[in-house]
Formats: C-alpha cells, structure tokens, sequence
C-alpha cells in the first residue's frame, strides 16, 4: 500500500511549526524536506525518521521499523502529536546536512 496524498498533505501540516516543508515523491514513496534538508521518509502511510543519538531520549519508547527492503531500522513518528513531532524534526534538522547536488 503506498503512502496516499491526503496522507502525506497531513503530515506536511502536522509539522509546518518545524520550517519550511515540501515533499517529494520517490519510488512510489515520499521524502519529507524541511529546510531543504531531507528528514522525514513516509512509506505506506507510515512516518519513518532516522535513529540518530540527539533524538534518542525523546525516542526511546518509540516504535521502531523498516521504510523499504534493504533500510536500516527508523524510529516511527507519532505524527498525530504535532508538538512532539515538531520538536524531534527541529533537532533532527539541525544535525542532517544538505544534499549534495549533483553533478552534470
């Protein structure tokens, strides 16, 4: 089951208080950018964030699971508690670095 617009469009709302949100389609699923800065994978309506030392007291009772074959294991987002989750993606953000661009 793959992740549905109306979904994502939710997600997206939910965390609007964490900075500049787009999502972008790929293989099916999405990337959420917050700042330009990928933090946030949805597949199959699920909300998968990386399992990185500056979150894991906030996260430690979280869910956790894999967002496609061959990933490692993600915490899974509450996405319903927007507070929470703003507050995870704002620390989040500030340890993911900018995409690189590629080159032509």
């Amino acid at each position: 089951m793959a992740t549905t617009d109306s979904f994502i469009q939710y997600v997206c709302e939910q965390l609007k208080d964490a900075g500049v949100i787009r999502s972008r389609k790929m293989f099916g699923e999405y990337m959420v950018y917050v700042d330009d800065l990928p933090v946030v994978l949805v597949c199959n309506d699920i909300v998968y964030v990386k399992m990185h030392d500056c979150i894991g007291d906030l996260m430690k009772d979280a869910q956790t699971g894999v967002p496609y074959d061959g990933a490692k294991s993600h915490y899974i987002l509450d996405i319903d508690d927007k507070d929470f989750s703003c507050t995870v993606v704002k620390l989040l953000k500030e340890v993911t670095p900018m995409p690189k661009k590629k080159k032509k």
